[in-house]
């Protein structure tokens, strides 16, 4: 899509020395360098306009995904601990529908990846304003460089760290959720700063051209769009090699495409199978306990002894504990729930078929019959994070949460949580601990 002019720089003398007058230096810095007959307001608006959208709804699926955590619960359930008037909108997570989880991170995790190309078309589209010159003109254009600074490089912060995190590659100087969670807040105020002042030349430019006609429009016939203050349109436009239609389409196929091989992962079903660049896109395995995991028992250390005979299941609240093997947790009264498990990856199973001990029942057996309250969950994983949790009193109360001790009709396999795992409706992943040894009722550290 792109043209660029070698001969547009300043002219040598014959004394050899280059001549620089008081415009920008050779380079990107002047305007004619950028050739391209389809930048311009219109062009860019369109990008802007899909993205304004697109970006609205990541913010809100990922608040939400933050608010699933339950983080104002107890400290163990908040990665982002000094978040302050950041968590203001924090509300309790509920239970129902069950697959919510499932569908706000699936939205949130395939769009990111599906807005890529748009992204990448919008600062190809703008690129020539990263080089207007002077670089600084005013105090108030500082302000704007500053903010603009914010706004690209916020973008491209939080989307390479969420592709990172979708394909599993840990490689952040610190807590994956702590640097995204900061980072969307210093992306949205830059981006709210940003549409601000950007929406009425937006709309202005969307008025000045029809899609349709732009649609129509072959290469041929494609023009530059009439010289404005934007600083957008080159004032020494190449041949065009491609029509805006053109453009469109291609970064149209690429959104496309990535939507084809990563939604699979969060829809399920046949279209599992077409989630190529989903790590959990595929289905790992045969048999009952053949779907997808995070992390396996050896890889955090899990021994056979931790979850051999002697494991007990240690149950506490309200001044009272019992202990349980396996056999007598098996003994009590048994009950099922069909149930995904969804990650903050973007990857869901389809409904499982879980079956063990309610928590309401767990808690009755300490006096906790009535009203039970939430409960601090424990795992015997030593290192790691998230090998404990804190659920909420409307999580207990819910009659498909349970203590699962089987899947699918088999026991759990140890990478699945054997002995016993929390199988929680519409929660994270993460917070279906695996390998439970201890439930305290009414912790509220």
């Amino acid at each position: 899509m792109e043209q660029s002019d070698h001969d547009d720089g300043p002219r040598r003398p014959s004394s050899g020395r280059l001549r620089l007058p008081g415009g920008p230096p050779p380079g990107p810095a002047r305007p004619a360098f950028w050739r391209s007959p389809l930048r311009g307001p219109w062009l860019t608006s369109v990008f802007g306009l899909v993205l304004l959208v697109g970006i609205t709804v990541l913010f809100v699926t990922g608040l939400l995904s933050y608010a699933a955590y339950n983080p104002d619960l107890a400290p163990g359930n908040d990665q982002t601990p000094d978040k302050g008037w950041l968590g203001f909108y924090l509300f309790s997570w509920p239970t129902s529908p069950y697959w919510l989880y499932r569908l706000t991170q699936g939205i949130h995790v395939t769009l990111g990846v599906v807005l890529i190309p748009v992204l990448l078309a919008k600062l190809w589209s703008v690129i020539p304003k990263l080089f207007s010159w002077p670089p600084l003109r005013s105090p108030s254009h500082a302000l704007e460089r500053l903010s603009l600074l914010l706004l690209v490089g916020g973008a491209l912060f939080e989307f390479v760290t969420g592709v990172l995190n979708i394909q599993l590659h840990y490689i952040f100087p610190g807590s994956f959720y702590t640097l995204h969670f900061y980072g969307a807040w210093v992306f949205i105020g830059a981006f709210l700063v940003h549409i601000a002042f950007r929406i009425p030349v937006m709309a202005k430019a969307l008025r000045s051209r029809r899609l349709r006609s732009e649609l129509r429009t072959p290469a041929a016939r494609t023009e530059s769009e009439p010289a404005d203050d934007t600083g957008l349109v080159t004032p020494n436009p190449a041949p065009a090699t491609m029509s805006r239609r053109g453009a469109l389409g291609l970064v149209g196929a690429g959104s496309l495409g990535l939507l084809l091989v990563t939604a699979g992962q969060s829809i399920g079903g046949a279209l599992r199978g077409t989630a190529l660049l989903a790590p959990r896109g595929q289905e790992p395995g045969q048999g009952p306990n053949g779907f997808q995991i995070n992390k396996t028992a050896a890889s955090v250390g899990i021994r056979a002894r931790d979850i051999g005979p002697d494991w007990r299941l240690v149950v506490r609240g309200d001044g009272r504990e019992k202990s349980f093997t396996r056999a007598q947790v098996l003994a009590l009264p048994q009950h099922a729930a069909a149930l995904p498990i969804a990650c903050v990856e973007g990857w869901s199973t389809d409904d499982q078929q879980w079956s063990g001990v309610r928590l309401t029942d767990l808690a009755a057996l300490v006096g906790l019959r009535h009203s039970p309250p939430g409960v601090f969950v424990e795992s015997v994983q030593r290192t790691g994070s998230f090998r404990s949790t804190h659920l909420r009193d409307n999580q207990v109360r819910d009659v498909r949460s349970l203590l699962a001790l089987r899947v699918n009709g088999a026991d759990l396999s140890p990478d699945h949580g054997y002995p016993a795992r929390i199988i929680v409706p519409a929660n994270p992943g993460v917070h279906n601990t695996k390998w439970v040894t201890r439930l305290t009722f009414g912790d509220t550290p």
